[in-house]
C-alpha cells in the first residue's frame, strides 16, 4: 500500500462518520506534506461547536504525534476559532478523541497515545457532538493544562478563553 494510502483512507472514513454525526465536515486536501502551511486533518462543526482534527490511525500501539504538529493544531484552532482535537483510530476499533493536553508527553517533547488510553478514556463522537451542547468548563480545563505543559503561552491561552 502507498504511504499515504491507508491514511488518506481513514481521513476519509472519519469525514463521512463525521457527517452522519450530523456535522459539516471536510477533509483539509492541503494538509501533510502538500503545503508548508500547517493545517488540520478535518474541520467539523454544527453551528455550536467547531473542531481542528489531527487525525492517526494505525495497526500497532501506541500512536505518536511530534510536537511540531500538535503546537501547529493549536496554533490552527486558536486562529481559526476551532477546538483542537487528536483523533485517533486502531485497527478493528472506533476512532477516539483527546484534546492535546490530555496527551502524555514523551521526555522528547512528543505526544503519545495507547490502544488502552484511547479505548478508556478517548471522546467519541457522540461525545464530541454533546460537547456542543455543554458548557464550557472542559475546554478552560484543557486550556489551563496546556499552558502547564507549556503548549500554549499564557497570552494565547487568554486570548482562547475571551
Amino acid at each position: 500500500m502507498v504511504r499515504n494510502e491507508k491514511g488518506d483512507r481513514r481521513e476519509r472514513e472519519l469525514v463521512n462518520r463525521l457527517d452522519e454525526a450530523g456535522f459539516a465536515v471536510m477533509r483539509a486536501p492541503a494538509s501533510g506534506a502538500a503545503t508548508t502551511r500547517e493545517l488540520p486533518d478535518v474541520l467539523a462543526g454544527d453551528g455550536d461547536v467547531f473542531y481542528a482534527v489531527e487525525a492517526k490511525s494505525s495497526a500497532g500501539d501506541p500512536i505518536y504525534l511530534t510536537g511540531e504538529e500538535v503546537e501547529a493544531l493549536v496554533y490552527f484552532s486558536q486562529n481559526f476559532g476551532a477546538r483542537p482535537k487528536i483523533g485517533v483510530r486502531f485497527d478493528r476499533e472506533d476512532w477516539y478523541f483527546f484534546h492535546p493536553s490530555d496527551l502524555h508527553v514523551t521526555d522528547g517533547g512528543n505526544y503519545r497515545v495507547k490502544k488502552e488510553t484511547a479505548l478508556n478514556a478517548g471522546d467519541t463522537i457522540a461525545d464530541l457532538r454533546a460537547a456542543g451542547e455543554d458548557d464550557d468548563d472542559a475546554d478552560v480545563e484543557g486550556v489551563l493544562q496546556a499552558v502547564a505543559q507549556g503548549v500554549l503561552s499564557v497570552d494565547e491561552a487568554a486570548e482562547m478563553l475571551s
